[in-house]
């Protein structure tokens, strides 16, 4: 099994407003610039085989503080982007509320298939996050890896190498700049349960 290092980006802005970022291009704020600094220097003198990283800035941004420190060169991955959230990126809860009639306070009748309008579903995530993964695990068996991507993507990864559902994703987005570890088989892939 591959032991994949999984990191969400540091904080930016859109964090702390509570806008729903998805595949915005958001860079890190001050606070997570240093989050990313804090996060590198613990890992310093870790051994990693490789370090992938969402294209999007605010995780490109954290992969690039932390291969300084780990000594490792970045490989882009755009499937470990954040969920595409569609017509409701860069505004407020509230805003969806009021322009798209959406009541967050009623559980989705399927957590994981539905999605704001234009958007991706945590089904469609978690399936091109897992062939990512499960491509990693095949490229560096029996391996620690460091995945730097997106609270969504990577709570995708937590449930399937935790053979949890997808309804339970929300419950599992880890903290800005906090890495977790997971055991990845190559045959991953096969196993969402959705």
């Amino acid at each position: 099994m591959t032991e994949l290092w999984l990191v969400r980006h540091g904080q930016t802005d859109w964090n702390v407003e509570g806008r729903f970022q998805g595949q915005s291009d958001v860079p890190l704020n001050a606070s997570g610039l240093a989050q990313a600094r804090e996060l590198a220097a613990e890992l310093n003198g870790h051994q990693f085989s490789a370090l992938y990283s969402s294209d999007l800035k605010r995780a490109y941004q954290t992969a690039e503080i932390i291969a300084s420190k780990v000594g490792l060169s970045i490989r882009v991955d755009r499937r470990l982007r954040e969920i595409c959230q569609g017509e409701w990126e860069g505004l407020l809860l509230d805003e969806v509320r009021q322009r798209f009639d959406h009541d967050f306070s009623v559980p989705y009748h399927d957590t994981a298939r539905s999605r704001a309008p234009g958007g991706e579903s945590v089904v469609e995530v978690a399936d091109r996050v897992t062939q990512a993964a499960n491509d990693i695990a095949l490229a560096f068996p029996a391996q620690p890896v460091l995945i730097v991507s997106h609270g969504l993507a990577l709570a995708t990864l937590v449930c399937t190498a935790a053979n949890l559902p997808l309804s339970e994703v929300y419950s599992h987005i880890p903290d800005n700049a906090h890495p977790l570890s997971v055991e990845w088989p190559p045959d991953m892939v096969d196993k969402i349960k959705k």
